[in-house]
């Protein structure tokens, strides 16, 4: 059935595993909470679908264009997640990685307009809407970030 001693013992191992998670060091484990953070992560999840899902789309011959663009898409939100001190590079990379995002979306709609298939033998996948989701999520991280600005620059004028 189910052991009391086994449940404590894995309580035990998984809280002793998240004090070591807290307090690693360099990383700042409370400014990873912030919810613009999570917005950025669901985009890099979403460019991460994109690549695992987008694996059959050959839009210009063999150049692996998706691939390419899905480790930039990871590389410029990872960065944008660890660089929360500097607030305007943070939105600045979001930027770009809307940017590549939209030009994702214009790619993948003229793969889909121009793969064949129907009805008997349907193709089409639905690689776009992952850059469309990572849009809409930067666009949402942009907006906590803006308020945290605000925020820290109205504090800035109490001093």
């Amino acid at each position: 059935m189910f052991s009391s001693t086994l449940y404590n013992a894995n309580l035990h191992l998984f809280l002793n595993c998240a004090k070591f998670m807290l307090f690693l060091p360099g990383i700042y484990y409370s400014m990873l909470q912030r919810i613009q953070t999570i917005w950025v992560f669901l985009a890099v999840l979403a460019a991460v679908f994109l690549f695992v899902t987008g694996q059959d789309v050959a839009v210009f011959g063999t150049i692996p264009v998706i691939d390419i663009a899905c480790v930039a898409l990871v590389l410029v939100g990872l960065l944008s997640v660890f660089s929360f001190k500097n607030r305007k590079r943070q939105i600045l990379l979001n930027n770009i990685s809307m940017i590549i995002n939209a030009l994702l979306i214009g790619v993948l709609v003229y793969w889909l307009l121009n793969l064949s298939g129907g009805i008997q033998f349907p193709e089409k996948g639905i690689e776009p809407v992952f850059p469309l989701i990572a849009v809409i999520c930067l666009l949402i991280a942009n907006v906590y970030i803006r308020r945290d600005e605000r925020l820290v620059k109205s504090v800035d004028r109490l001093r």
